[in-house]
């Protein structure tokens, strides 16, 4: 490893190209087996399947063949995301899940275990432009004088790498994967083991590296054998790419709202009914339900076979029978033990009489009827009288009611909720049986997964192998939690458990992270901030605007920031997304809709809730303080401001935090004090939402400011909040609307005119 750069770069490129022959050679051999097999076509259809994906192996074409190398003994040995081999089949490069490639990762100071040199190349394909050396003799020389980066193995390839544009996907992070982490990685697949990490700390990155290094060194382990949970389908296909660039292209994805028989499609409900269905209760109630559907109609004293000739049997009888198939392991098998019994008591009773099996049919379902979890929930909810009966004194009245509802017309109309799937796939369990199994399966985002959701999840992991990743302060539905002791609880079995955290932050930059800190004492005052160790390009961009002006303010910046070649997020309150919207196809400008699934390359617009997990160069958080007064609304704004690797621009009109006494000057996170227990913060108020506005107008005897003008009303909330909100949401896409045909210095003149107006005709009123 020695001589002058350019030497040193000649003779690395070198090799870089002897592997890149061999392994395109390999990929050529492979893909071209099916020719080379001969025989029957059967024969040679399997062996060129098999060869196409052992190609698919072997990366993409135009990938470096290795990121780095190290020096170890005299031995180099180079280290890439696939293992190449020679002509010979000597290693030309080795796969970093090899034990060998251990060494490039954990490698430090205080222990370099026989390493002398560690190299990472920056490339761009497989030429080789520039090395990063770390001797390890030298740094042990100096090692009372160690940055922090150094001391945790943070290099500056990492750093480059966070300094390239984002894409609408997820990278692998292979090449810069950091000693802590590593060990995260490399843990035994049995048991749980649960990762707590703050934003920034590449949690769902070593998640996802960790299957690919479970699948290369645990036995037997096949990628079919993987399932991968998201909170949401655009969280899905954002990861979907690492796996299948590391050459794991099977592993199974899904999501909380596709995790049961049918996924969510739309139905919307309150946070209060969503937190009922996700209540442990919900389970013993659905048993309670199902096997309530099990018995001769109250009216029927008896169950006739096969007409007016056909065997009678009288109602202690079908009771008897109903009592001895009704525990058997799911409804569906008691309902064809009991069919079968039925049966032949029925042809016994006959003697020589004929009984069709559509006469035997026909009678076990008016005592036991067939179900799918689809009719069974739909018809569940739309009986109050089956949802009492069910319910007992486990549920009060009121959440009876609350769980009601109308059916639809038809069953495949029926519209379901996110919280409806872990309900649906409990009703598939208990009815037809588990649902697949799969030998390790990852969870992400799971800091908000309710007891129903975690059901469905361990369902699928008989065997409690799994790795659950999250971060508690950031969240934020019904079921957020300030510790990991009710997953651990519900998710653990008896292959153990075990709970980490990930405390090194370095994709959010310092200067961001340290802004949105100031947030926790308040989102999650129990919580130690990470360590963040990188610099960003710029401080937040805080662009302080009248409030009727933060939707139009918000898309000038995305634009601004688009413009520049960067992958945009756009984070508003729900309230605001129609205005926003509209605001971008006004200027004819394409988005993507979050919500709905999509994730373009330029401007995507998404609530804070339908950021989790995501990642842009360059976020816009419009409204904070609007934000702010959701429920969870200051882990909301903590999520929001860190989705970003870049760039933040907060569009406000008061205070960008949507705390009063917060500066909005930055505030190194080693200050805060997360042991302190924080004050309350004000109501929203006149500083909330900016002091500067002029008194709303209003006519005598109105308690409601004119429409038009109700953007200068700031109290929000007063008793009549609902009311208030929906008035406030109209009289805003009055303005915005008015405002878009004026010149923006005509519009101060408007607005006095017409308060001009009002004044008058109030006068005429009293006259």
């Amino acid at each position: 490893m020695t001589g002058s750069t350019d030497e040193i770069l000649a003779g690395e490129q070198q090799h870089f190209d002897l592997a890149f022959d061999a392994r395109e050679a390999s990929r050529q051999r492979l893909t071209g087996a099916a020719n080379a097999a001969g025989g029957p076509s059967k024969v040679a259809a399997i062996v060129g399947k098999a060869g196409k994906e052992a190609a698919a192996k072997l990366g993409d074409p135009e990938s470096p063949v290795a990121f780095g190398k190290i020096d170890r003994g005299g031995e180099e040995y180079y280290i890439g995301t696939h293992s190449i081999l020679d002509g010979e089949q000597d290693p030309l490069v080795i796969n970093w899940q090899a034990p060998l490639a251990a060494a490039y990762y954990e490698a430090s100071v205080a222990d370099p275990m026989g390493v002398s040199v560690r190299r990472a190349f920056r490339t761009d394909g497989n030429e080789v432009l520039d090395f990063e050396d770390i001797v390890f003799a030298e740094l042990a020389e100096r090692v009372g004088n160690l940055t922090g980066q150094e001391q945790w193995g943070v290099n500056d390839t990492l750093l480059r790498d966070l300094d390239k544009g984002r894409t609408g996907e997820m990278d692998d992070i292979v090449q810069t994967i950091h000693a802590a982490q590593y060990a995260l990685i490399r843990r035994p697949m049995s048991g749980l083991l649960v990762i707590q990490g703050g934003p920034g700390t590449g949690k769902t990155a070593v998640a996802l590296h960790r299957v690919s290094w479970l699948l290369y060194n645990e036995p037997g382990l096949d990628a079919s054998d993987v399932l991968v949970i998201g909170p949401n389908p655009t969280f899905t296909r954002y990861i979907r790419k690492v796996l299948p660039s590391l050459g794991d292209a099977n592993v199974q994805h899904s999501s909380l709202r596709e995790l049961g028989p049918v996924r969510s499609n739309g139905r919307v409900e309150s946070a209060e009914l969503a937190e009922l269905k996700g209540d442990a209760r919900m389970a013993k109630v659905l048993v309670t339900a199902l096997r309530q559907r099990v018995r001769l109609a109250e009216r029927a004293p008896s169950l006739q076979i096969g007409g007016n000739t056909g065997p009678v049997f009288d109602r202690s009888e079908i009771d008897e029978m109903v009592e001895r198939f009704l525990d058997r392991s799911t409804y569906n098998v008691g309902r064809t033990a009991f069919r079968n019994h039925l049966a032949a008591q029925a042809r016994e009773r006959a003697k020589r009489a004929e009984i069709s099996a559509q006469a035997i049919e026909q009678a076990v379902d008016r005592v036991w009827p067939p179900l799918t979890p689809q009719s069974f929930l739909r018809e569940f909810f739309a009986s109050r009288d089956r949802l009492l009966a069910a319910a007992g004194d486990d549920f009060t009245a009121s959440e009876v009611t609350l769980l009601s509802r109308a059916p639809s017309t038809r069953l495949s109309e029926e519209k379901w909720s996110d919280a409806d799937v872990a309900l649906l796939d409990e009703a598939e369990y208990l009815i037809q049986g588990s649902a697949r199994a799969y030998r390790h399966v990852v969870v992400d985002e799971a800091q908000d997964l309710s007891p129903m959701q975690m059901r469905s999840v361990s369902r699928r992991a008989p065997s409690g192998s799994l790795t659950v990743v999250g971060d508690l302060a950031q969240g934020t539905g019904a079921w957020a939690r300030e510790s990991w002791d009710e997953v651990v609880a519900q998710l653990a079995t008896d292959a153990g458990s075990e709970v980490v955290e990930l405390d090194l932050g370095y994709r959010v930059p310092r200067q961001i992270y340290e802004f949105a800190a100031q947030l926790l004492p308040y989102a999650a005052p129990r919580l130690t901030p990470p360590t963040v160790v990188r610099e960003g390009p710029a401080d937040p961009d805080l662009i302080e605007h009248d409030p009727w002006y933060l939707s139009q303010t918000g898309v000038e910046h995305a634009q601004e920031h688009a413009g520049k070649g960067r992958f945009v997020g756009i984070v508003c309150p729900e309230e605001l997304r129609e205005e926003v919207e509209d605001e971008l196809r006004n200027n004819d400008v394409a988005f993507g809709d979050v919500s709905r699934g999509d994730l373009t390359s330029s401007i995507n617009v998404m609530t804070p809730q339908e950021s989790k997990g995501l990642e842009f160069d360059a976020v816009v958080v419009i409204h904070p303080e609007l934000i702010a007064q959701a429920p969870h609304g200051h882990r909301l704004l903590y999520i929001a401001m860190t989705r970003t690797t870049r760039h933040l621009s907060v569009v406000h009109s008061g205070s960008p935090l949507g705390l009063p006494s917060i500066s909005t000057d930055s505030v190194a996170v080693t200050t805060i004090d997360a042991t302190a227990p924080p004050q309350e913060p004000a109501s929203p108020s006149d500083e909330l939402l900016g002091q500067a506005l002029p008194e709303p107008v209003t006519l005598e005897g109105q308690s409601t400011p004119v429409p038009g003008l109700m953007h200068v009303q700031t109290e929000v909330l007063a008793e009549d909040d609902f009311a208030q909100q929906m008035a406030r949401q109209a009289a805003r896409k009055v303005t915005t609307d008015l405002r878009r045909i004026l010149a923006p210095d005509l519009w101060p003149v408007v607005v006095s005119m017409i308060a001009e107006e009002m004044s008058a005709a109030t006068a005429r009123t009293d006259d």
